[in-house]
């Protein structure tokens, strides 16, 4: 059977379950009209036709009292109206004077009706005819058109027009010119950044949507208007959910895709009546549109104002917001498991990367990535079945490949992305489950880790956490099988015994040894023993381990990194006599900090960890790393007068070496004969940049990366973080909230909240100055930051340590355990306190 003839019969299977035939004696127990009937939302109406019509079930004839004069299959579609609440009007029937010969709208057509209506003071007409056209998606398509008049204008028409899509090759090729007209609109945004006109390439759609705007501004302000609406689109969205599921549409129709500009256009899709009836179900709807549909939509809205994006954004949003506080999810019906949150955040990613791709851009600068040499010998992992996931690197998004952009490559999107974090959704969400969901990537079940910009950095390092601990249960198992059948001894563990007195040295042939003989072994987890002195490390002694070696290469004695006062920030030592090996430690240790959840003390500008996720360093990233120089550029560029002869420069720049000596390097062939002028400065000031940022410190910054990924590159941390939030993971937080803290403080040892000594604690600590609170926390913990998520995170004990003593307080770095002394003064506590707090570096800290 064609189509059109399935679709008609669809239809009519949905009408008759959902209307009837209009015959009240009826006796057909699939009928409405139908005695026993018992009523379908229009959700099981949609399944039960398709299921109807597959087994070819008798239709009822239409009863005269249903059927309009010319029995038209779509004069049969009633108008639904109403108030917002679906209440059915009297009138189903309007009369033929009442523009039933109109098929499509135009905002001409639109404003003659209103006209009319105006005069009459009468609206029912275009009422009824808003709710006709609105919720049949073949005259949602043709109303709005830029180009109406080349458009079939009646039904026959565009059966005609149609009949061409019933052969197969016909459709092969007009979904092959959809593609191509994608494809040419990627194209147009590889290359530089510029305006988003000219990144993007107009993106050609048939609707004139500034027409639709104006049609909604004027009739949106009528109530029984915006009831007619929304009824129409509760209609509209089964029919266009079956379209899009079983006909393929959108391939023999791109204009289809009118359907969902126009209804996005209502600004009031966002209101309460919207939210519970028409947007969840045709957030469903749009969710079922192909890739290349996607992609074209969201190019489009990556046009639109700020004030559209946002509006489109805050609408998923609360949808998303307000179908979660409506539910309760538990184990067994979890929010993965809500459709209509799972629609709406697939919604919200294309609002997110229209956002992206509006922004300021630089798909170009990338770094390039080194590939690891492949083993054409079968390793145990892939002998058991256990093959890396992530061999061939982290999981592209198919909208992202198709739009060919990142996140990454957005330095400034038109809406912060903190604005699409959705807290209500990450209150509620299992990670351990999403994970799951995640890891094992099944269409049945969703992972909103597959949209991570809709989670905070708190619940991603969550997911995080759960990737690196079973990555660290694999390897111990694996390494369990090696012994077994190698004979080889049980090692299970990342082990390193250092030495404190050559804690580089030692970390640095032990690590070293392990990347050369097997790199996966940096997945293990990690356990420090320092040589001579006893304990069990529980994440305190590495967390001792890490600040040791960090405070020795971050040395400027040293010479790896140079200090900015200003800025308080490190950069590489171009001139650095150090090898490539202790820059290598230095990655290997900031990802193992990542995999083994601790805080570093590291102060690296923002381009070092959007270097470290593969973007190179341009003359913005100089701002914050090197202010004096960018000051400088950018009054090169700024300069109005005469740069040649006022400035003096040329394509040539003098630095100085380790020992002082000044050299010379051409940014570009005989640079120190090619003057700086107003034509050439960009040019200039980009091969500067790119020097002091990327070529200086290229063998550096390659060690320094190779180290990094040896232990993260099978990891989800690219396609889940952006670039401060893997700072945020790196060095956590600065925003310290010691009232949170004392919220999740627990007591050990006879202690509790209501004891005198525990409120004198707090009243004590609330007391300390800035870098007081810095010391407390670093003396408790091992770490002067906070974990993501701030303070609150942080599980701190304070436990009894006997009566009252002249000892000082004492700690459990491990597990962030304070022992505390029954001290019998409030002030003799401030003083003992402060002392231990000053002077724990060396001892106090277990």
């Amino acid at each position: 059977m064609k189509r059109a003839a399935a679709k008609h019969l669809i239809e009519r299977y949905f009408r008759q379950l959902t209307e009837g035939c209009g015959n009240g004696a009826c006796t057909n127990e699939l009928c409405a009209s139908c005695l026993g009937f018992q009523p379908l939302d229009h959700n099981a109406a949609a399944i039960r036709a398709l299921e109807l019509y597959k087994i070819n079930t008798k239709l009822c004839d239409l009863h005269p009292s249903a059927a309009f004069p010319d029995n038209s299959a779509e004069d049969t579609q009633p108008a639904l109206l109403g108030d917002c609440h679906g209440k059915m009007t009297d009138n189903l029937f309007p009369p033929r004077e009442d523009f039933r010969e109109v098929r499509y709208l135009t905002e001409e057509k639109v404003y003659e009706i209103l006209s009319i209506c105006e005069g009459k003071k009468d609206y029912s007409p275009l009422i009824r005819v808003i709710g006709r056209i609105f919720s049949n998606a073949d005259g949602l398509v043709q109303s709005f058109r830029k180009d109406k008049e080349q458009h079939p204008n009646t039904k026959e028409q565009r059966k005609t027009h149609q009949a061409k899509d019933e052969d197969k090759d016909e459709d092969d090729k007009e979904r092959t010119t959809a593609k191509e007209q994608e494809s040419e609109a990627s194209a147009s945004m590889e290359g530089a950044t510029g305006s988003t006109e000219n990144r993007l390439g107009p993106v050609e759609v048939s609707v004139d949507i500034e027409a639709v705007r104006r049609v909604y501004d004027r009739l949106l302000s009528n109530e029984k208007m915006e009831s007619a609406f929304l009824n129409a689109l509760v209609y509209l969205t089964p029919n266009v959910e079956l379209d899009l599921t079983y006909l393929d549409v959108y391939d023999t129709n791109p204009d289809y895709l009118n359907i969902f500009i126009i209804v996005m256009e209502n600004s009031s899709l966002h209101s309460p009546e919207y939210l519970e009836m028409a947007m969840p179900l045709f957030c469903k709807c749009m969710s079922k549109l192909p890739l290349p549909a996607l992609a074209k939509l969201t190019r489009l809205w990556s046009q639109y104002s700020v004030e559209h994006i946002r509006r489109m954004m805050e609408t998923f949003q609360q949808l998303i917001t307000y179908t979660v506080i409506s539910n309760e999810y538990v184990s067994d019906s979890l929010v993965n498991d809500d459709e209509g949150v799972v629609a709406a955040t697939k919604c919200l990613k294309l609002v997110f990367y229209a956002n992206v791709l509006g922004g300021d851009l630089d798909t170009g600068h990338n770094e390039e990535e080194e590939e690891e040499p492949q083993s054409s010998e079968l390793t145990l992992q892939e002998l058991l079945g256990e093959e890396r996931r992530n061999k061939n690197g982290p999981r592209v998004d198919p909208l992202e490949k198709e739009l060919g952009v990142r996140t990454l490559d957005c330095r400034r999107p038109l809406i912060p992305f903190e604005e699409f974090v959705n807290e209500p959704l990450n209150d509620v969400l299992e990670m351990d489950k999403d994970f799951t969901f995640f890891k094992v990537d099944s269409e049945s079940k969703f992972s909103f880790q597959s949209c991570p910009f809709i989670l905070n950095a708190c619940t991603k390092s969550l997911g995080l956490y759960y990737d690196n601990r079973i990555s660290m249960y694999s390897e111990r198992r694996i390494t369990a099988l090696y012994s077994l059948v190698q004979g080889q001894q049980l090692n299970p563990y990342l082990r390193l015994k250092v030495r404190r007195d050559h804690i580089i040295d030692d970390a640095l042939v032990r690590l070293e040894m392990i990347a050369m003989e097997n790199p996966a072994d940096l997945r293990k987890q990690l356990f420090v023993e320092f040589e001579g002195e006893q304990g069990v490390d529980e994440g305190g002694v590495s967390k001792e381990f890490f600040q040791l070696v960090l405070e020795e290469m971050f040395n400027p004695d040293i010479g790896m990194f140079t200090y900015d006062e200003s800025t308080k920030l490190f950069w590489f030592n171009p001139p650095s006599l150090e090898n490539e090996a202790q820059f290598t430690l230095i990655g290997i240790v900031l990802g193992l900090a990542i995999y083994n959840n601790c805080i570093l003390d590291v102060h690296f500008p923002m381009v070092v960890y959007r270097k470290l996720m593969g973007k190179k360093g341009t003359y913005l990233d100089l701002a914050d790393s090197h202010p004096v120089q960018y000051q400088s550029l950018k009054e090169l560029l700024d300069y109005e007068g005469d740069v040649e002869e006022d400035m003096m420069i040329t394509f040539q720049i003098s630095q100085t070496d380790l020992f002082g000596d000044p050299i010379t390097y051409d940014l570009k062939e005989n640079g120190d004969k090619i003057p700086v002028s107003a034509d050439n400065r960009k040019e200039f000031v980009s091969l500067y940049s790119d020097y002091i940022l990327n070529k200086s410190v290229e063998r550096q910054f390659k060690a320094f990366r190779r180290g990094f990924q040896m232990v993260t590159n099978e990891s989800p941390l690219k396609c889940l973080f952006r670039p401060e939030e893997v700072e945020l993971l790196i060095c956590g937080s600065r925003n310290l909230d010691f009232h949170a803290l004392e919220e999740t403080t627990e007591y050990d040892g006879g202690y509790n909240k209501d004891c005198r000594i525990i409120k004198d604690f707090w009243e004590t600590v609330h007391s300390f100055g800035e870098e007081d609170k810095r010391l407390f926390l670093q003396f408790t913990t091992g770490t002067d930051r906070a974990p993501v998520g701030g303070l609150g995170k942080l599980k701190m004990i304070i436990a009894k340590n006997g009566p009252d003593t002249d000892r000082l307080p004492t700690s459990h770095t491990c597990f962030n355990a304070l022992l505390l002394p029954e001290y019998d003064a409030k002030e003799k506590l401030k003083e003992r306190l402060l002392k231990a707090i000053t002077y724990a570096k060396g001892f106090g800290m277990l």
